[in-house]
């Protein structure tokens, strides 16, 4: 060492200065929510005439939203009508008004809607029964989604910060069968394609719609991908609804691998996903638990491994501990503090519901809304078979910008 340092040209030079303090980048804590709220009615105009002559259930999923207070919120099963009318009364004579064991009033100054799939009559024989739409479940089952009038089971985003409405795009109308390497259903007794060629042309794989709704915030944009996939049940043995409901979540990672996507056309004809550097939160009841009830588990699995979605820990509660414990005949695998809805004695307790940030978001907090039977505020979760999944990220106002 002695040696080395006498080889060494000695230099005089001054201290080096002390360096300049480093300065946090802003951020804004950001609370993402969705919540099932089961408000629907069978009949057209059905659930304005219940918001406008008072509804106890409607209050009750206010109370909750009044609890838990998120900044953005998608409610699925919110009744869609030309008009806007049911998401005006829901926003001015339930949220604004002080809900018996909610919070103080709660205002969303922006909201998005839009049509949906769900009733919408698709001029086809979808059921197979001989006959082009009729009347009551028949009528519903040749709708493009299963619904008893158009806007049935509908979405609803309300948001405290601005939304680009023009922006947004809706992939209401993309056929099933542009996607590729769709799960066409096939009778597996005798390997034939339970749609004939001229359905399965024009058949739409939202059974809703998928939304692509951007939120402005401070410093940039958060996309909120809203969905709401058909459940896995209710058909037979070819799986028609098992097969869309997979590839209705597999639309979702399609979108955010960031390419090209030629196929993956929105309804105003702009084709593509979503830009490689966009900040995104995926929301909805996308019907598949990662272990257990019907469904491809595979399916929902790729997605919450999908590597643009953050790696978080499972939104939990209490309450749905408790809630399983009483269906102890019903074999799980996955934790039933995991759990988002109690779907009684037959199916039990499930994962459905899913608030999925993207990478570039710390993730502080999340949690699902369902309270102990004897806790404060446990009376307000009968108002649906879901439970309100929220997650709390810091958003930053300098760096997390989109497309």
């Amino acid at each position: 060492m002695l040696a080395l340092a006498g080889c060494l040209r000695v230099q005089a030079h001054r201290a080096p200065a002390p360096a300049e303090p480093m300065t946090a980048r802003p951020t804004t804590p950001l609370r993402l929510a969705t919540y099932n709220t089961s408000l629907y009615d069978e009949a057209t105009g059905g659930l304005i005439a219940r918001l406008e002559r008072g509804d106890a259930d409607a209050g009750r999923i206010a109370a909750v939203l009044q609890r838990v207070r998120p900044d953005i919120v998608l409610l699925n099963e919110f009744d869609y009508d030309d008009g806007h009318r049911a998401a005006e009364l829901f926003q001015r004579r339930y949220l604004e008004l002080a809900q018996p064991g909610g919070g103080e009033p709660l205002r969303y100054p922006y909201r998005y809607l839009a049509p949906v799939n769900t009733g919408v009559p698709s001029g086809l024989d979808l059921d197979g029964n001989g006959e082009v739409g009729g009347d009551g479940r028949a009528r519903g089952n040749d709708a493009w989604g299963y619904g008893l009038h158009p806007g049935q089971y509908g979405m609803l985003v309300l948001s405290k910060h601005p939304i680009d409405a023009d922006a947004a795009r809706t992939f209401q109308a993309l056929k099933w069968s542009a996607m590729p390497n769709a799960r066409q259903p096939h009778d597996p007794a005798t390997g034939a394609a339970h749609y004939p060629p001229s359905i399965w042309s024009q058949l739409r794989l939202s059974s809703k719609s998928h939304w692509d709704v951007p939120v402005k915030l401070p410093g940039g944009t958060l996309h909120v991908l809203a969905a709401h996939p058909t459940p896995p049940v209710f058909d037979g043995p070819e799986d028609r609804n098992g097969a869309r409901n997979a590839d209705e979540i597999r639309l979702w990672r399609e979108y955010i691998d960031g390419s090209d996507a030629p196929w993956l056309c929105d309804d105003a004809g702009r084709c593509g996903g979503l830009g490689a550097d966009a900040r995104f939160v995926i929301v909805g009841d996308l019907n598949n638990d990662p272990s257990d009830g019907d469904g491809d588990h595979g399916a929902i699995l790729e997605l919450l491994e999908h590597p643009r979605v953050a790696r978080m820990p499972t939104p939990r509660s209490d309450g749905a501990v408790a809630a399983a414990a009483r269906y102890r005949s019903i074999s799980r695998h996955g934790a039933p503090a995991h759990a988002t809805g109690d779907y009684g004695e037959r199916v039990g307790t499930l994962r459905l519901d899913y608030v999925l940030p993207s990478t570039g978001m710390a993730v502080r907090d999340s949690g699902v809304y369902w309270p102990q039977p004897d806790q404060p505020g446990a009376e307000l979760v009968g108002a649906s078979d879901h439970r309100l999944v929220w997650v709390d990220v810091e958003w930053s106002s300098d760096g997390a910008s989109g497309r």
